[in-house]
């Protein structure tokens, strides 16, 4: 029995056009800009971007430290959220590489008022380090996938003008976004002067992110990408599936947000789960499991052992992230399955 993966949108696989894309890539060496495949996926990414020129880069990590070296100095303060993937899950790289003291805020959507971005901005020089740039996540991972609006980034966006601190998005999955909002990921994309997001999550591709912004920007930054080992040769290969992630599987990404609900209403038949499926954006959820009676360690142990999936987010909280290689007919029996499981854990604390 093949079990049904909902860890996460990264362990899609290329489609096969995707495939067949990468056998017939023209390429060069990228290195000398040469590439034809990858300048070709870099100029399609800054248009649909709205930014003036992008960078492949082999992951979004790499995408995001990348941003960060380019836009700050060592000593300098990176504002951004506590539950951020910055933070969270990038290795440290924002201290061991860039040097930079992480000043959080910790809001619902990951997103802070304009008012407090503007007292860190302006905390006296001679007692804090300056904040060198703030950093938004949309969607936003630890935070259930939920979605930040134009409107929300753009007014922390005035903020950060007027101090003359740049804003940058990890916008890892801001084509999810785009489409629980109904708007072109450009009108998200308008209000950063730089942003990262990743080809190889809900839209599928094998390997890759890109980094968009300012061309002056993308030329400083293809050098620390280079001195971060990132620069490729012959990345046509994995350029060529980049370009189909990114035109064509932004258009099914309703289908991830909707099996994403209808699993959300499923485990809301557990009132002990405390899930709440209006709550559900886009193609992540996020189950507190303390109430079952053991952890969440044990919850997914228990659910792999039935053939489903899903990723350990803390000591009492589970994910299930929905994507293309999963189906509505699969996601229905994952649900079928956790349902059955949580209802006898309960049953035997009960009893």
């Amino acid at each position: 029995m093949n079990p049904i993966d909902l860890r996460s949108d990264t362990v899609t696989r290329p489609t096969p056009a995707m495939r067949q894309a990468m056998a017939e890539a023209e390429v060069g060496d990228d290195c000398y800009g040469e590439d034809p495949t990858v300048n070709r996926l870099e100029q399609t990414a800054a248009e649909i971007m709205g930014k003036e020129a992008a960078l492949f880069v082999p992951s979004g990590t790499m995408g995001n430290l990348t941003a960060l070296l380019t836009h700050t100095r060592p000593g300098e303060a990176l504002l951004l959220d506590a539950e951020s993937h910055i933070y969270y899950y990038e290795q440290g790289g924002l201290a061991a590489f860039a040097g930079l003291l992480p000043v959080f805020w910790d809001t619902p959507n990951g997103c802070p008022s304009p008012d407090f971005v503007r007292s860190m901005l302006h905390r006296n020089p001679r007692m804090y380090p300056p904040v060198g740039l703030v950093a938004l996540e949309n969607t936003h991972n630890r935070r259930g996938g939920c979605v930040i609006t134009p409107e929300e980034i753009a007014a922390v966006h005035a903020v950060t003008q007027e101090a003359g601190v740049p804003l940058h998005l990890d916008g890892a999955r801001i084509f999810n976004a785009a489409v629980a909002l109904g708007i072109h990921v450009r009108e998200i994309a308008r209000h950063v002067e730089t942003l990262s997001f990743c080809l190889s999550k809900g839209l599928g591709a094998p390997v890759g992110s890109l980094l968009a912004g300012p061309a002056v920007f993308i030329d400083r930054a293809r050098r620390v990408r280079r001195r971060l080992g990132g620069a490729m040769r012959q990345a046509g290969v994995l350029a060529a599936a980049g370009l189909i992630a990114l035109t064509e599987m932004p258009k099914r990404l309703h289908e991830d947000h909707e099996n994403a609900r209808l699993l959300a209403r499923r485990l809301a038949e557990i009132p002990e789960l405390g899930v709440q499926p209006e709550r559900v954006q886009t193609n992540i959820l996020v189950v507190r499991t303390e109430r079952l009676g053991i952890s969440a360690e044990e919850v997914a142990a228990r659910l792999r052992e039935r053939g489903v999936l899903v990723t350990v987010y803390g000591p009492t909280t589970i994910r299930f992230v929905t994507h293309h290689d999963v189906s509505r007919e699969q996601v229905l029996l994952a649900a079928e399955r956790a349902v059955a499981l949580f209802r006898e854990l309960l049953s035997s604390r009960s009893g």
